[in-house]
């Protein structure tokens, strides 16, 4: 069937906890849903994994699923488009397929030793000219460093030329078309390679004496293309004969996908954690306010556009935390009615920094805090806590881009799981003083991946479809008083002091 007759397209959302895939229509709308979680893995505390090859199963399956809901097969696609978790980290052999180490996740903290030596007497803002990111346990190179230090054979494979890295976008690519036993193609997206400490924001090349500085071999790294274009064609499976054709690492996604398409528009992504981008255009503009600077998207030939990003590392899954370790909770969903239990947080803050505190911070020495307690306080307000944690944060990310950007944002374009619990987004719109908009279609992170990969195939004409897609579907304005919501802020920021410093050299 011509590409042109072809009637949907589908994305592959990878994510930190669960993998799904989604079949769009021309208009943007979800025709089908599929998703499964995956295991989390703690070896140690800071430590988190997750298996890839469990991950690679479940797209397999999911992608199988939704064509099933759906009522369609492969000769009814007319692309695919893969977003993701996107500092996770995978070494795996070439010629194999296997694995080297389990996925190391964003959130992990271990590569902080590796940080700290190769800042020296620089200072975390060693490479952030080039890169746009400081060294931080958050980001990629590291990872693959601890990798090649830590696995045994791992360094002499990869100095061989026989281990191959990519984020969770290149995995997924490789193993769609081909894997070990078909050729597959080894590439990332300037996204997703805007996230490793590894990338040159200038050139969109990767840094070979960064890359040096870490010990990677540059053999190990995938060839960087833009974000919507043909990288190859799905191999024998379920979407045979189907090209993939769009990648964005799961916020940029997000940043498409809610037609933040002009410079100075931005949106706030509500998952494990938040993400905030802010649209700069061709602009590379310089955060002296704790962002970061990133790529946005590039689409095909044309200039890429880059962005500040304001990201925060734990909010939806703070939620995880009360349901999964307290069990105050059956599920995430029922955070919102014992919220609701009472008036407000009975003077009680949670700083949710499990694995340090990111922006505007950027404090790996940092550990969450229960602080303001009494024998008042019960689940209830601890509940409304963890909610409000989630909007606090996201005031000080705004603050930080209403600095650097010198235009105040009069409004925040929102998506992601949790809002749609509408007691969150009304006190995020108290806390910050504007309106927050929710879109018709929240699930903007596989949207923008499928439009990616439609642009790149001409099953939507241009971006101005994107724009005349997107539609307002609720609006929460400010109710709080000025005091009251400065008042707020102001105890927040005292209770974000008390985590400083936990972290020191007595600390296992």
């Amino acid at each position: 069937m011509p590409t042109e007759q072809r009637s949907h397209v589908v994305a592959i959302d990878q994510g930190t906890t669960s993998t799904r895939a989604m079949v769009f229509d021309r208009s943007g709308r979800v025709v089908a849903v599929d998703q499964l979680e995956h295991r989390q893995i703690f070896p140690r505390a800071g430590w988190v994994e997750h298996d890839p090859v469990e991950i690679w199963e479940n797209t397999r399956v999911v992608v199988g699923g939704a064509l099933a809901k759906a009522n369609l097969n492969a000769t009814h696609v007319a692309a695919v488009g893969i977003t993701n978790q996107r500092e996770t980290t995978v070494v795996w052999d070439r010629t194999t397929g296997e694995p080297a180490y389990n996925a190391i996740v964003w959130q992990d903290t271990r590569t902080q030793a590796i940080c700290d030596a190769l800042a020296g007497d620089e200072g975390p803002e060693r490479f952030a000219d080039r890169t746009g990111l400081p060294l931080a346990t958050y980001f990629a190179g590291p990872k693959v460093r601890w990798i090649l230090d830590n696995v045994e054979w791992a360094r002499e494979r990869a100095e061989a030329g026989d281990l191959v890295f990519g984020t969770i976008d290149t995995w997924l690519l490789w193993n769609l078309t081909g894997g070990a036993t078909d050729g597959g193609v080894h590439v990332t997206d300037v996204t997703n390679a805007s996230r490793t400490l590894l990338m040159d924001l200038r050139t969109l090349s990767w840094a070979e004496d960064v890359a040096a500085e870490m010990g990677i071999p540059l053999s190990m790294l995938p060839e960087i293309r833009s974000s919507s274009e043909a990288y190859g064609t799905c191999q024998p499976g379920i979407l045979i004969g189907v090209p993939v054709a769009g990648i964005l690492g799961d916020q940029h996604a997000a940043t498409f996908g809610q037609a933040c398409l002009e410079a100075g528009t931005a949106k706030n992504t509500y998952g494990t954690g938040n993400f905030m981008l802010l649209n700069t255009g061709e602009e590379i503009v310089r955060s002296r306010n704790g962002l970061i600077t990133t790529v946005c998207y590039q689409l095909g030939d044309a200039k890429p556009v880059y962005a500040l990003e304001g990201s925060i590392a734990v909010t939806g899954s703070l939620i995880q935390w009360l349901r999964d370790n307290l069990g105050i909770i059956d599920s995430a969903k029922d955070v919102e009615a014992l919220a609701a239990t009472v008036d407000d947080n009975g003077g009680a803050y949670f700083v949710p920094a499990f694995s340090g505190l990111f922006a505007p911070y950027w404090r790996p020495d940092a550990r969450g805090a229960l602080v303001g307690l009494t024998r008042f306080v019960n689940k209830g307000h601890v509940a409304r806590a963890a909610l409000e944690a989630t909007a606090f944060q996201t005031r000080e990310v705004l603050d930080a881009m209403n600095a650097d950007s010198g235009v105040p944002l009069t409004e925040l374009r929102v998506d992601g799981g949790m809002v749609v619990n509408e007691t969150l987004m009304q006190f995020q719109a108290d806390i910050l003083g504007v309106d927050v908009v929710r879109p018709e279609v929240i699930e903007t992170t596989a949207l923008g991946a499928a439009y990616a990969a439609g642009l790149a195939v001409g099953y939507w004409s241009s971006p101005d479809e994107i724009r005349a897609n997107w539609g307002e579907d609720k609006r929460w304005s400010p109710q709080m008083p000025v005091e009251e919501r400065e008042r707020l802020f102001r105890t927040w920021k005292k209770a974000v002091q008390r985590t400083l410093d936990w972290v020191d050299a007595d600390t296992p």
